[in-house]
């Protein structure tokens, strides 16, 4: 249907055709762990049927980086038709735009189709966040967004992108910001250490999710649960896959250990009878603990709570 009816607006750009009704609901939706971000390309129909069976918390409808700039209008007629008739399992529903403003004719044309999140690429500014928001609200949606910060100038903004109004998240696009300062990138990071560690602040500071990027390389999966795990000891709260099988070790990675999860118990345990008994700080396993190791502790709860134990 998508592709009849973007041969048709091709020949009559004034046709719009009906698109078709709602009819495969995503049932209940799981809380909003944003563990497993999945990329789907926006004009590749063949990976959306069944990308819910791998249980990523979200998927990313691509109609930038992953489209040709020939079949763009298709793959937002495809997009559009997938957010309307395709069970994605409970995952959230993202749809990343093209870099703004082109990008706001996205939106015009989805908000209205149950976007949860737009992905928003290229970001260098609140205002543009703002111009986007501003584009959802007129469409009469509540879609949240997700800002991407891709070059050096977006990552001296962070603070102020992370704060403006409608980001639930935001994230680093290493391969951009890398080409962008003319660095290679790395296994362990390095050129990024600094931009990540402003991100990741920046959305602390603005109460918004920090999320890391990708892991290029889908074949080593050893790699990707090392990182994806690094990601996690710094802070972040997921991570972005470019293939299925990333999404459960994605999901391995930030779900902290049961050994965590137990000495996690006991600390908490120990500091609320500390509490009791009018004790600030108390020991527990030979180690000093007070109130902002308590409060981590009952982080690791909480992440135990939402995803289990690795």
């Amino acid at each position: 249907m998508a592709r009849l009816e973007t041969a048709i607006q091709r020949l009559r750009p004034d046709t719009r055709a009906t698109a078709p009704s709602p009819d495969a609901g995503s049932g209940e939706r799981r809380p909003h762990l944003r563990r497993s971000r999945l990329y789907l390309p926006g004009d590749a129909p063949r990976f959306f049927i069944n990308a819910g069976l791998h249980r990523p918390d979200a998927i990313i409808l691509d109609l930038e980086d992953a489209v040709a700039p020939a079949e763009k209008d298709a793959a937002r007629i495809l997009v559009r038709n997938a957010l309307r008739s395709v069970d994605f399992h409970g995952a959230e529903r993202m749809v990343r735009i093209n870099a703004l403003p082109a990008g706001l004719a996205d939106i015009a044309a989805l908000a209205p189709h149950g976007v949860d999140v737009f992905v928003l690429p290229k970001v260098e500014s609140a205002e543009a966040v703002g111009a986007a928001h501003a584009c959802i609200q007129q469409a009469g949606a509540t879609s949240g967004l997700l800002a991407t910060i891709e070059t050096a100038r977006g990552v001296l903004h962070a603070a102020e992108i992370a704060a403006a109004p409608g980001v639930l998240a935001m994230t680093l696009g290493l391969e951009d910001y890398a080409a962008d300062i003319g660095a290679t990138r790395s296994q362990d990071g390095r050129e990024s250490a600094w931009a990540r560690g402003q991100v990741l602040n920046a959305a602390r500071a603005a109460g918004v999710q920090p999320l890391s990027s990708v892991y290029a390389d889908i074949d080593d999966t050893d790699g990707f649960l090392a990182w994806a795990r690094a990601e996690q000891e710094m802070g972040f709260e997921g991570v972005a896959c470019l293939h299925p099988r990333q999404v459960a070790l994605a999901h391995q990675a930030f779900a902290p250990s049961s050994d965590e999860v137990a000495r996690a118990s006991r600390i908490v345990e120990a500091f609320e009878a500390g509490l009791v008994a009018g004790l600030g700080a108390i020991a527990v396993d030979g180690r000093m603990v007070d109130a902002p190791v308590a409060a981590r502790a009952r982080k690791v709860l909480a992440r135990q709570a939402a995803g289990g134990v690795s």
